[in-house]
Parts: C-alpha cells; sequence; structure tokens
C-alpha cells in the first residue's frame, strides 16, 4: 500500500512539472550573453583608462560618467527577472526593435508600440527607432538622419517626451547608438507622422 501511495506521489509531482513548471524555469541568466561580455570589457577598459588618463581621449568627468552608465548596464544583467520592456509614454507611436529570445538568430524585428504600451516580458525589447527630427537631450534641433537606440537585456525602459521642450528622454543611457549600416537592424528613413500613421503591432503586455 505504501508502495501505491509513493507512487501516487511521484506520479503526481512528474504532472505539475510537466503541466506548471517552476517559476524560475522562464528567468533568464543574462550573465551568460554577449551583452555581459561586452559591459564587463567596457569596464575594464576604462579602469585601465583612468590609471593612465593622459592616454585617453575623455577627461576624467566623462570617464566616471561612462563607467557609471556601465556599472549600471552590469547590474541590470545581473539582477533582471525579465526580458528587456520598452514603455510608451511620449504620447505618440514608438518605434522599438524586439524578438522572441529563443529565436536570437532570426534577429530582431521593428515594431510599432503605441502610446501607453508596454513590451510584452515574453519578448526582448532591444532598442527604440528614433525618426528623422526626433529632438534628443542636447540636440534640440531634432536628428537629420534615423538612429536606433540599443538597450542591454533585463533593461526596464521608458521613453518619454518632455512636454515643455519636446525632446525624447529615457529613464536609462543607452548602450549604443547606430546609424544605417552599424549593425543589421533595419533602420528606414521616416518620421514621426509616418510612424503615427502606422498600426500598432508590437507585441504587448495584456
Amino acid at each position: 500500500m505504501k508502495l501505491f501511495q509513493m507512487a501516487l506521489v511521484a506520479l503526481v509531482l512528474l504532472i505539475n512539472l510537466v503541466i506548471a513548471p517552476p517559476s524560475w524555469a522562464g528567468k533568464p541568466n543574462l550573465t551568460q550573453g554577449a551583452d555581459y561580455t561586452e559591459v564587463t570589457q567596457a569596464i575594464d577598459n576604462l579602469l585601465k583608462l583612468k590609471e593612465t588618463p593622459a592616454d585617453s581621449q575623455y577627461t576624467p568627468e566623462e570617464i566616471e560618467r561612462k563607467l557609471g552608465d556601465l556599472k549600471l548596464q552590469k547590474y541590470i544583467l545581473e539582477t533582471a527577472q525579465d526580458w528587456a520592456q520598452c514603455s510608451n509614454e511620449t504620447g505618440k507611436t514608438l518605434g522599438v526593435y524586439a524578438h522572441k529570445p529563443k529565436k536570437l538568430a532570426q534577429g530582431n524585428t521593428l515594431y510599432f508600440l503605441g502610446n501607453g504600451q508596454i513590451t510584452d516580458n515574453d519578448w526582448d525589447c532591444d532598442g527604440v527607432y528614433l525618426p528623422t527630427g526626433t529632438k534628443l537631450p542636447g540636440d534640440t534641433e531634432g536628428l537629420t538622419e534615423p538612429l536606433a537606440i540599443k538597450v542591454v537585456d533585463g533593461t526596464q525602459l521608458v521613453a518619454k517626451t518632455n512636454p515643455e521642450t519636446g525632446v525624447l528622454e529615457f529613464n536609462v543611457t543607452p548602450a549604443n547608438v547606430f546609424k544605417v549600416g552599424d549593425v543589421n537592424w533595419l533602420i528606414p528613413n521616416l518620421t514621426q507622422a509616418d510612424i503615427d500613421a502606422k498600426v500598432p503591432d508590437a507585441p504587448i503586455e495584456d
């Protein structure tokens, strides 16, 4: 009888594992990816520059600021519970790059995220598309060419438009900024009006 009860308990546990896998099963280990390698290497390089500041093209203040940004990225990669998400609080449609984590080899895709929406946490939001004319901090004239910004995995990016200046602001410093041809990301020549005319199609949180 005891043998039967033990077998029954084992069967129930097995069924639970198949039907309802543990909550930690989907947690990404972001310290094993390329982003983590790049960030740690960049930190090492900057620490070496601090030792020989005369050999650097950056001022000590710039090195410290860059180190601060990189250390934040490293912290995000080490502690994030989910893949990167992008939240649109700009008042307009936002172009975002995203992919399914298990389909990284297929590359990311440019989607359009509606105002007030956030990308699905089962997807990885790689960054944001910046159309021609976008105003950024320190460059209020607007972009003369489109750009794409990249964030490290695990980042919870929030994009907002400053209501007084119209400048697009982010809650974290981008890990990289790309021009057309820098990477194999689709960076079409669009304006914000072109994007606003798009039907939002980004995978979003329910």
